[in-house]
């Protein structure tokens, strides 16, 4: 069978989601701002002094990321205000070597502490670092007048592009909020997709049939998806849900929570598999379950691209009629053998037929399914404007879940301890600045030595794996981006063209520096060429080529080197994630099993949970990103990465079961029976809070693992349990139960409590057996070189 010719193979749909998104955009809106502020100056003072505006700009618009309107201003001006003098004084020492290394490698160490403050301070870390390189870029001054002059040019140029990028924010504030939205939208599809992948493991999406099947059965990829899921949703949070009060920005964000609350369904969706797949006559409607998300997940994807396009989203199909066709959606009439119209709570266990019990597991299975095809359509009728959001969850969720925008000294307060990674990254940066600076001083060549320099502090990263990739991705886009402008300046543009290429390659730069790398690369290239091109007239094209990627390799070199100098290995971090990680699972169980929700909705208590769940997503998100930063680390220092995917797996498990008792406690309410219910889920409250404390006392684990690798573990053996033990702390969970759309679904949550505060044994000896296996590694730490096991 032939191959079809590569045109044919193109995808244009998500080349026009890059070229439609929130990133895409920001960099354009930067692309113009720099191209309007060098026009200006070049307008009102020459071509010189608009080339020097122009480094302002480029130095100033690394924090010009997408954000909320509210704080701003005060947000982009710190990068210019701290870098505008140290561009002065670089300007000063031009002709002193030494007074200027050491200016630079103390300016670095300063420049980085600002890491401390995470992805709020790590893009001023960069401007500040930008502004100083950048004035190595143009010709040395001929006295002190000459530097200040340019010093004031520079800072012109970065106040202009701080003016813009405040009123660039605003102007484009509706279209972001959109744009955001659809991006949450494209990764919650991608999350539905990697679910149905572990419904129906046989069946491929047409789109990934490049993805190799991993050895977990998908749970790595669902993990991951559920990290970036929880990444993006931050990010949406801080523009979607700020200040909602245009109809069109309340159903924005009322889209956002309907997210929120369909992710909670795939995770507890999750549930009951191991006992579903036990049977194979359950196989096929698994496949059919799993077909149902996938045509979700397009019908997701269709509305993400309608509001990409500024179009009206198409009805999302009601499966509603489909799940009934497969005996899946609909009551069935109760057989008094295995779904009574009571719930067993006599403390002995009926006599169940498993294939019973797992058609009433996939059925459980169909039921979160059902609540997600009411969600979908929840969510299609906002997109489309015919349904209104709940304003007063909206209204109260904007000021608790955007981030702050005020500058807390709390970070740099805690900053002085010599195992604190922002630490050991500013002295490891100023390390590998300082010797990049001493090596190109004895370079045969020296017009762009600060080539070297940038490189060091763009590739250098707080993690190896990092900067690993950050090296590869550099010098290729470096050797791409400057035979590109090479040839682009064998041709002897004029000004305006050279202008107008510089400002492109600024704004794609600036767009993929967090996307895709390479691209920014690429662009960073010709942008550097073209840049040193306007400032040092008369250059050859032919040797700048050869000199810009001596000095890439140069400086990625230093900076691979220095990742192994005062390294932070994730295995010094994961000891605080997984505390974290248990913290924030024990205060959302608390909140999740809070026996008020039967009696009364409480708005307050509702965001509370929400903001539960929200750190419980987050810390785990985190952990999974440590775990696969961890896998390129030497050998010699890895931690137990078995171990941590473990806890990872059960973790998410847990979170599946709070969340369907959650929801049968909000949607169901009127089919418990609260005097069934209440004292177990008191109890259930008690135990998991207490098993998840952060030094919990010995408690007995019925059922336990006590390790088992695989992370479905918990669900087999918190149903071994179930069956085998009679003294747990919850009673014996009905072994006898009722069809999930019965009337009365109270047995249904017993067992959720029961497979939940499993979970939590699982996940409490998960985490010690990872602190105890980190502990001894610290412990031998002094003895043995870390380093001696380079290979990676």
């Amino acid at each position: 069978m032939s191959r079809a010719p590569w045109y044919a193979r193109l995808r244009p749909q998500p080349v026009a989601r890059v070229l439609l998104s929130d990133y895409a955009l920001n960099g354009a809106a930067c692309a113009l701002g720099m191209l309007l502020v060098a026009a200006l100056v070049h307008a009102a003072w020459g071509e010189a002094a608009a080339a020097t505006a122009t480094v302002g700009v480029i130095a100033t618009l690394a924090p010009d990321l997408v954000a909320p309107r509210r704080g701003k201003l005060a947000y982009m001006a710190v990068a210019p205000l701290l870098g505008i003098p140290l561009f002065f004084a670089v300007q000063l020492l031009r002709g002193q070597p030494l007074a200027l290394g050491a200016l630079l490698v103390a300016a670095t160490f300063l420049a980085f502490l600002g890491m401390a403050w995470g992805k709020r301070g790590a893009p001023v870390a960069i401007g500040v670092m930008l502004t100083t390189i950048f004035s190595l870029s143009t010709p040395a001054p001929a006295h002190a007048t000459d530097a200040l002059v340019r010093a004031l040019q520079c800072g012109l140029g970065a106040a202009l592009y701080v003016a813009w990028s405040v009123l660039a924010n605003t102007v484009l504030n509706a279209r972001f909020r959109t744009q955001l939205v659809a991006q949450v939208l494209l990764a919650l599809a991608a999350l539905m997709r990697a679910h149905a992948s572990r419904l129906d493991p046989n069946t491929t999406p047409d789109h990934d049939h490049h993805s190799p099947r991993d050895a977990t059965g998908g749970v790595a990829e669902l993990l991951a998806r559920q990290a970036a899921l929880a990444d993006l949703l931050q990010s949406a949070r801080d523009v979607v849900l700020e200040s909602p009060r245009t109809p069109h920005r309340q159903r924005l964000a009322g889209m956002l929570m309907v997210v929120l609350d369909m992710r909670d369904h795939l995770v507890a969706g999750e549930l009951d598999l191991p006992g579903v797949r036990q049977h194979a006559h359950s196989a096929a409607r698994l496949a059919d379950v799993a077909g149902v998300y996938r045509v979700m997940a397009r019908d997701v994807t269709a509305m993400a691209d309608a509001l990409l396009w500024h179009r009206r989203p198409s009805a999302a199909i009601d499966h509603t009629a489909q799940l009934t066709t497969l005996g899946l959606g609909a009551p069935s009439s109760p057989n008094t053998s295995d779904a009574p119209d009571t719930p067993n709570t006599s403390g002995t266990s009926g006599a169940t037929d498993p294939a019973n019990l797992a058609e009433h597991l996939l059925r459980g299975v169909a039921s979160r399914v059902s609540h997600q095809n009411r969600a979908m359509q929840r969510l299609t009728a906002l997109a489309r404007g015919q349904a209104q959001p709940d304003l007063a969850v909206v209204r109260n969720s904007w000021r608790l879940f955007v981030s702050p925008t005020d500058w807390s000294l709390q970070p740099f307060l805690s900053l002085w301890h010599w195992q604190q990674p922002a630490l050991r990254h500013a002295l490891r940066a100023a390390l590998a600045v300082g010797t990049g600076y001493a090596i190109t001083l004895w370079l045969p060549w020296g017009s762009h030595d600060y080539w070297v320099l940038l490189t060091i502090v763009v590739v250098l990263r707080g993690s190896l794996a990092q900067t690993l990739e950050r090296r590869n991705q550099r010098v290729a886009g470096t050797l791409m981006g400057s035979l590109l402008a090479t040839g682009l300046l064998a041709l002897h543009p004029g000004t305006l063209a050279l202008t107008l290429t510089s400002a492109v390659a600024q704004g794609v730069a600036h767009a993929f520096a967090l996307r895709r790398y390479v691209i920014t690369a690429v662009a960073a290239s010709v942008l550097g060429l073209v840049q040193a091109h306007l400032l040092h007239a008369g250059s050859s094209p032919a040797f700048a080529l050869l000199e810009r990627v001596g000095d890439t390799v140069l400086g990625a070199g230093i900076a691979w080197v220095f990742a192994y100098v005062l390294p932070s290995w994730e295995r010094d971090q994961l000891a605080g994630l997984v505390h974290r990680a248990l913290k924030a699972l024990r205060q959302h169980a608390r909140l999740s099993l809070n026996l008020a929700a039967l009696h009364d909705l409480d708005t307050q208590a509702e965001l509370a949970w929400r903001l539960a769940r929200r750190e419980a997503y987050d810390a785990l998100s985190a952990l999974v990103q440590a775990t696969q930063r961890a896998l390129v680390e030497p050998r010699a220092v890895r931690p137990p990465l078995m171990l941590l995917e473990q806890m990872q797996g059960h973790s998410y498990q847990l979170m599946g079961q709070l969340s369907a008792i959650k929801s049968m406690m909000l949607l169901r309410r009127d089919q418990l029976q609260a005097d069934v219910i209440a004292e177990p889920l008191t109890q259930a409250s008690a135990c998991i809070t207490t098993v998840l404390a952060i030094h919990p006392p010995a408690v007995a684990t019925p059922g336990s693992t006590n390790g088992d690798s695989n992370n479905n573990s918990a669900s087999h053996s918190a149903t071994h349990s179930d069956s085998d033990s009679n003294d747990g702390p919850l009673g014996t969970v009905p072994e006898v139960l009722p069809d999930p759309f019965h009337q009365d679904v109270s047995p249904w949550v017993l067992r959720r409590l029961h497979l939940a505060t499993a979970l939590a044994h699982e996940v409490h000896t998960d985490a010690h057996r990872i602190l105890d296996e980190l502990a001894q590694i610290h412990s031998i730490a002094a003895d043995v070189d870390p380093e001696s096991d380079g290979r990676h």
